[in-house]
């Protein structure tokens, strides 16, 4: 069993090396214990994913394609999404501590990874990594609902998200402008389905990264029309009415419980 969960710390480290030791002097890093060398590399390729996603997407439909997908009094201010990148900075350091947690329970055999896809082939992998979206898919939109229907948790997390509330407010950098303890609570479904899940480790990782992405898509008020994909339409709904749209991936909870409010549905009545 040591040799195995070997594996998982080797990987990690290897993680570590090829983000620190590309961006900082080993003198700086490589003295610190493992898991503060994990949080770093977590706290640095976060604030990179989170800068140049960010930067990248509104370079492309504020700038490139001006007035294409949004009209002009959609685009919010200079001035809105500074301030959202200082909520998400003050946020960043403590978001980084959730998957260092995660990574180190794993290489201490706590949850169910499982290393290598021939460990368990591929119709499993496929098997197993269908019912962990699942699990992650109710997870969050149960947090999620929950962060509203609670009053007090509302109040003191969540409101500090909602202050986006109409789409010349609303844009990618909104994607992890939270309080540290809302964006965490969000996050924590996809830490307890390892421990529920056989989950390939690195393919955990991989879907963390994804989230910096699609939380960065899904601020960005395009409605892309892609089912039963839960876009950035469906979530721009969410902003605005409070009550909808709670889901992460897909609209499959929402549909089933009632809260799904389509954006095509919604122009609909506008015309009419």
């Amino acid at each position: 069993m040591g040799e195995y969960l070997q594996e998982f710390v080797d990987e990690t480290t290897w993680y570590n090396n090829l983000v620190l030791g590309s961006l900082l002097p080993s003198k700086l890093w490589d003295p610190l214990p493992h898991i503060l060398q994990t949080w770093l590399r977590n706290y640095i390729a976060g604030n990179l994913l989170y800068f140049i996603s960010g930067f990248l997407w509104c370079f492309y439909i504020y700038y490139l394609k001006r007035h294409v997908y949004l009209p002009k009094d959609a685009i919010p201010t200079n001035k809105a999404m500074l301030l959202q990148i200082y909520v998400a900075m003050k946020a960043m350091p403590w978001y980084c501590a959730l998957p260092t947690l995660s990574e180190y329970m794993v290489e201490n055999g706590w949850t169910r990874c499982y290393a290598s896809i021939s460990d368990i082939g591929w119709v499993m992998y496929a098997v197993y990594l269908f019912i962990y979206l699942a699990v992650v898919e109710f997870g969050i939109y149960w947090m999620h609902r929950e962060l509203h229907d609670i009053k007090p948790l509302y109040k003191y997390l969540h409101a500090t998200h909602h202050i986006y509330n109409k789409q010349n407010t609303l844009s990618p950098f909104a994607g992890l402008a939270f309080h540290p303890l809302d964006g965490i609570l969000q996050a924590v479904p996809h830490v307890i389905a390892l421990f529920i899940i056989p989950t390939h480790f690195r393919t955990h990782i991989g879907l963390l990264f994804l989230e910096g992405i699609w939380t960065t898509n899904i601020h960005d008020c395009i409605h892309g029309n892609l089912w039963p994909i839960m876009g950035a339409g469906y979530h721009t709904i969410h902003h605005t009415t409070y009550r909808h749209n709670y889901g992460h991936y897909t609209i499959w909870m929402d549909w089933m419980l009632g809260t799904l409010r389509d954006p095509i549905d919604e122009e609909d009545k506008k015309v009419m």
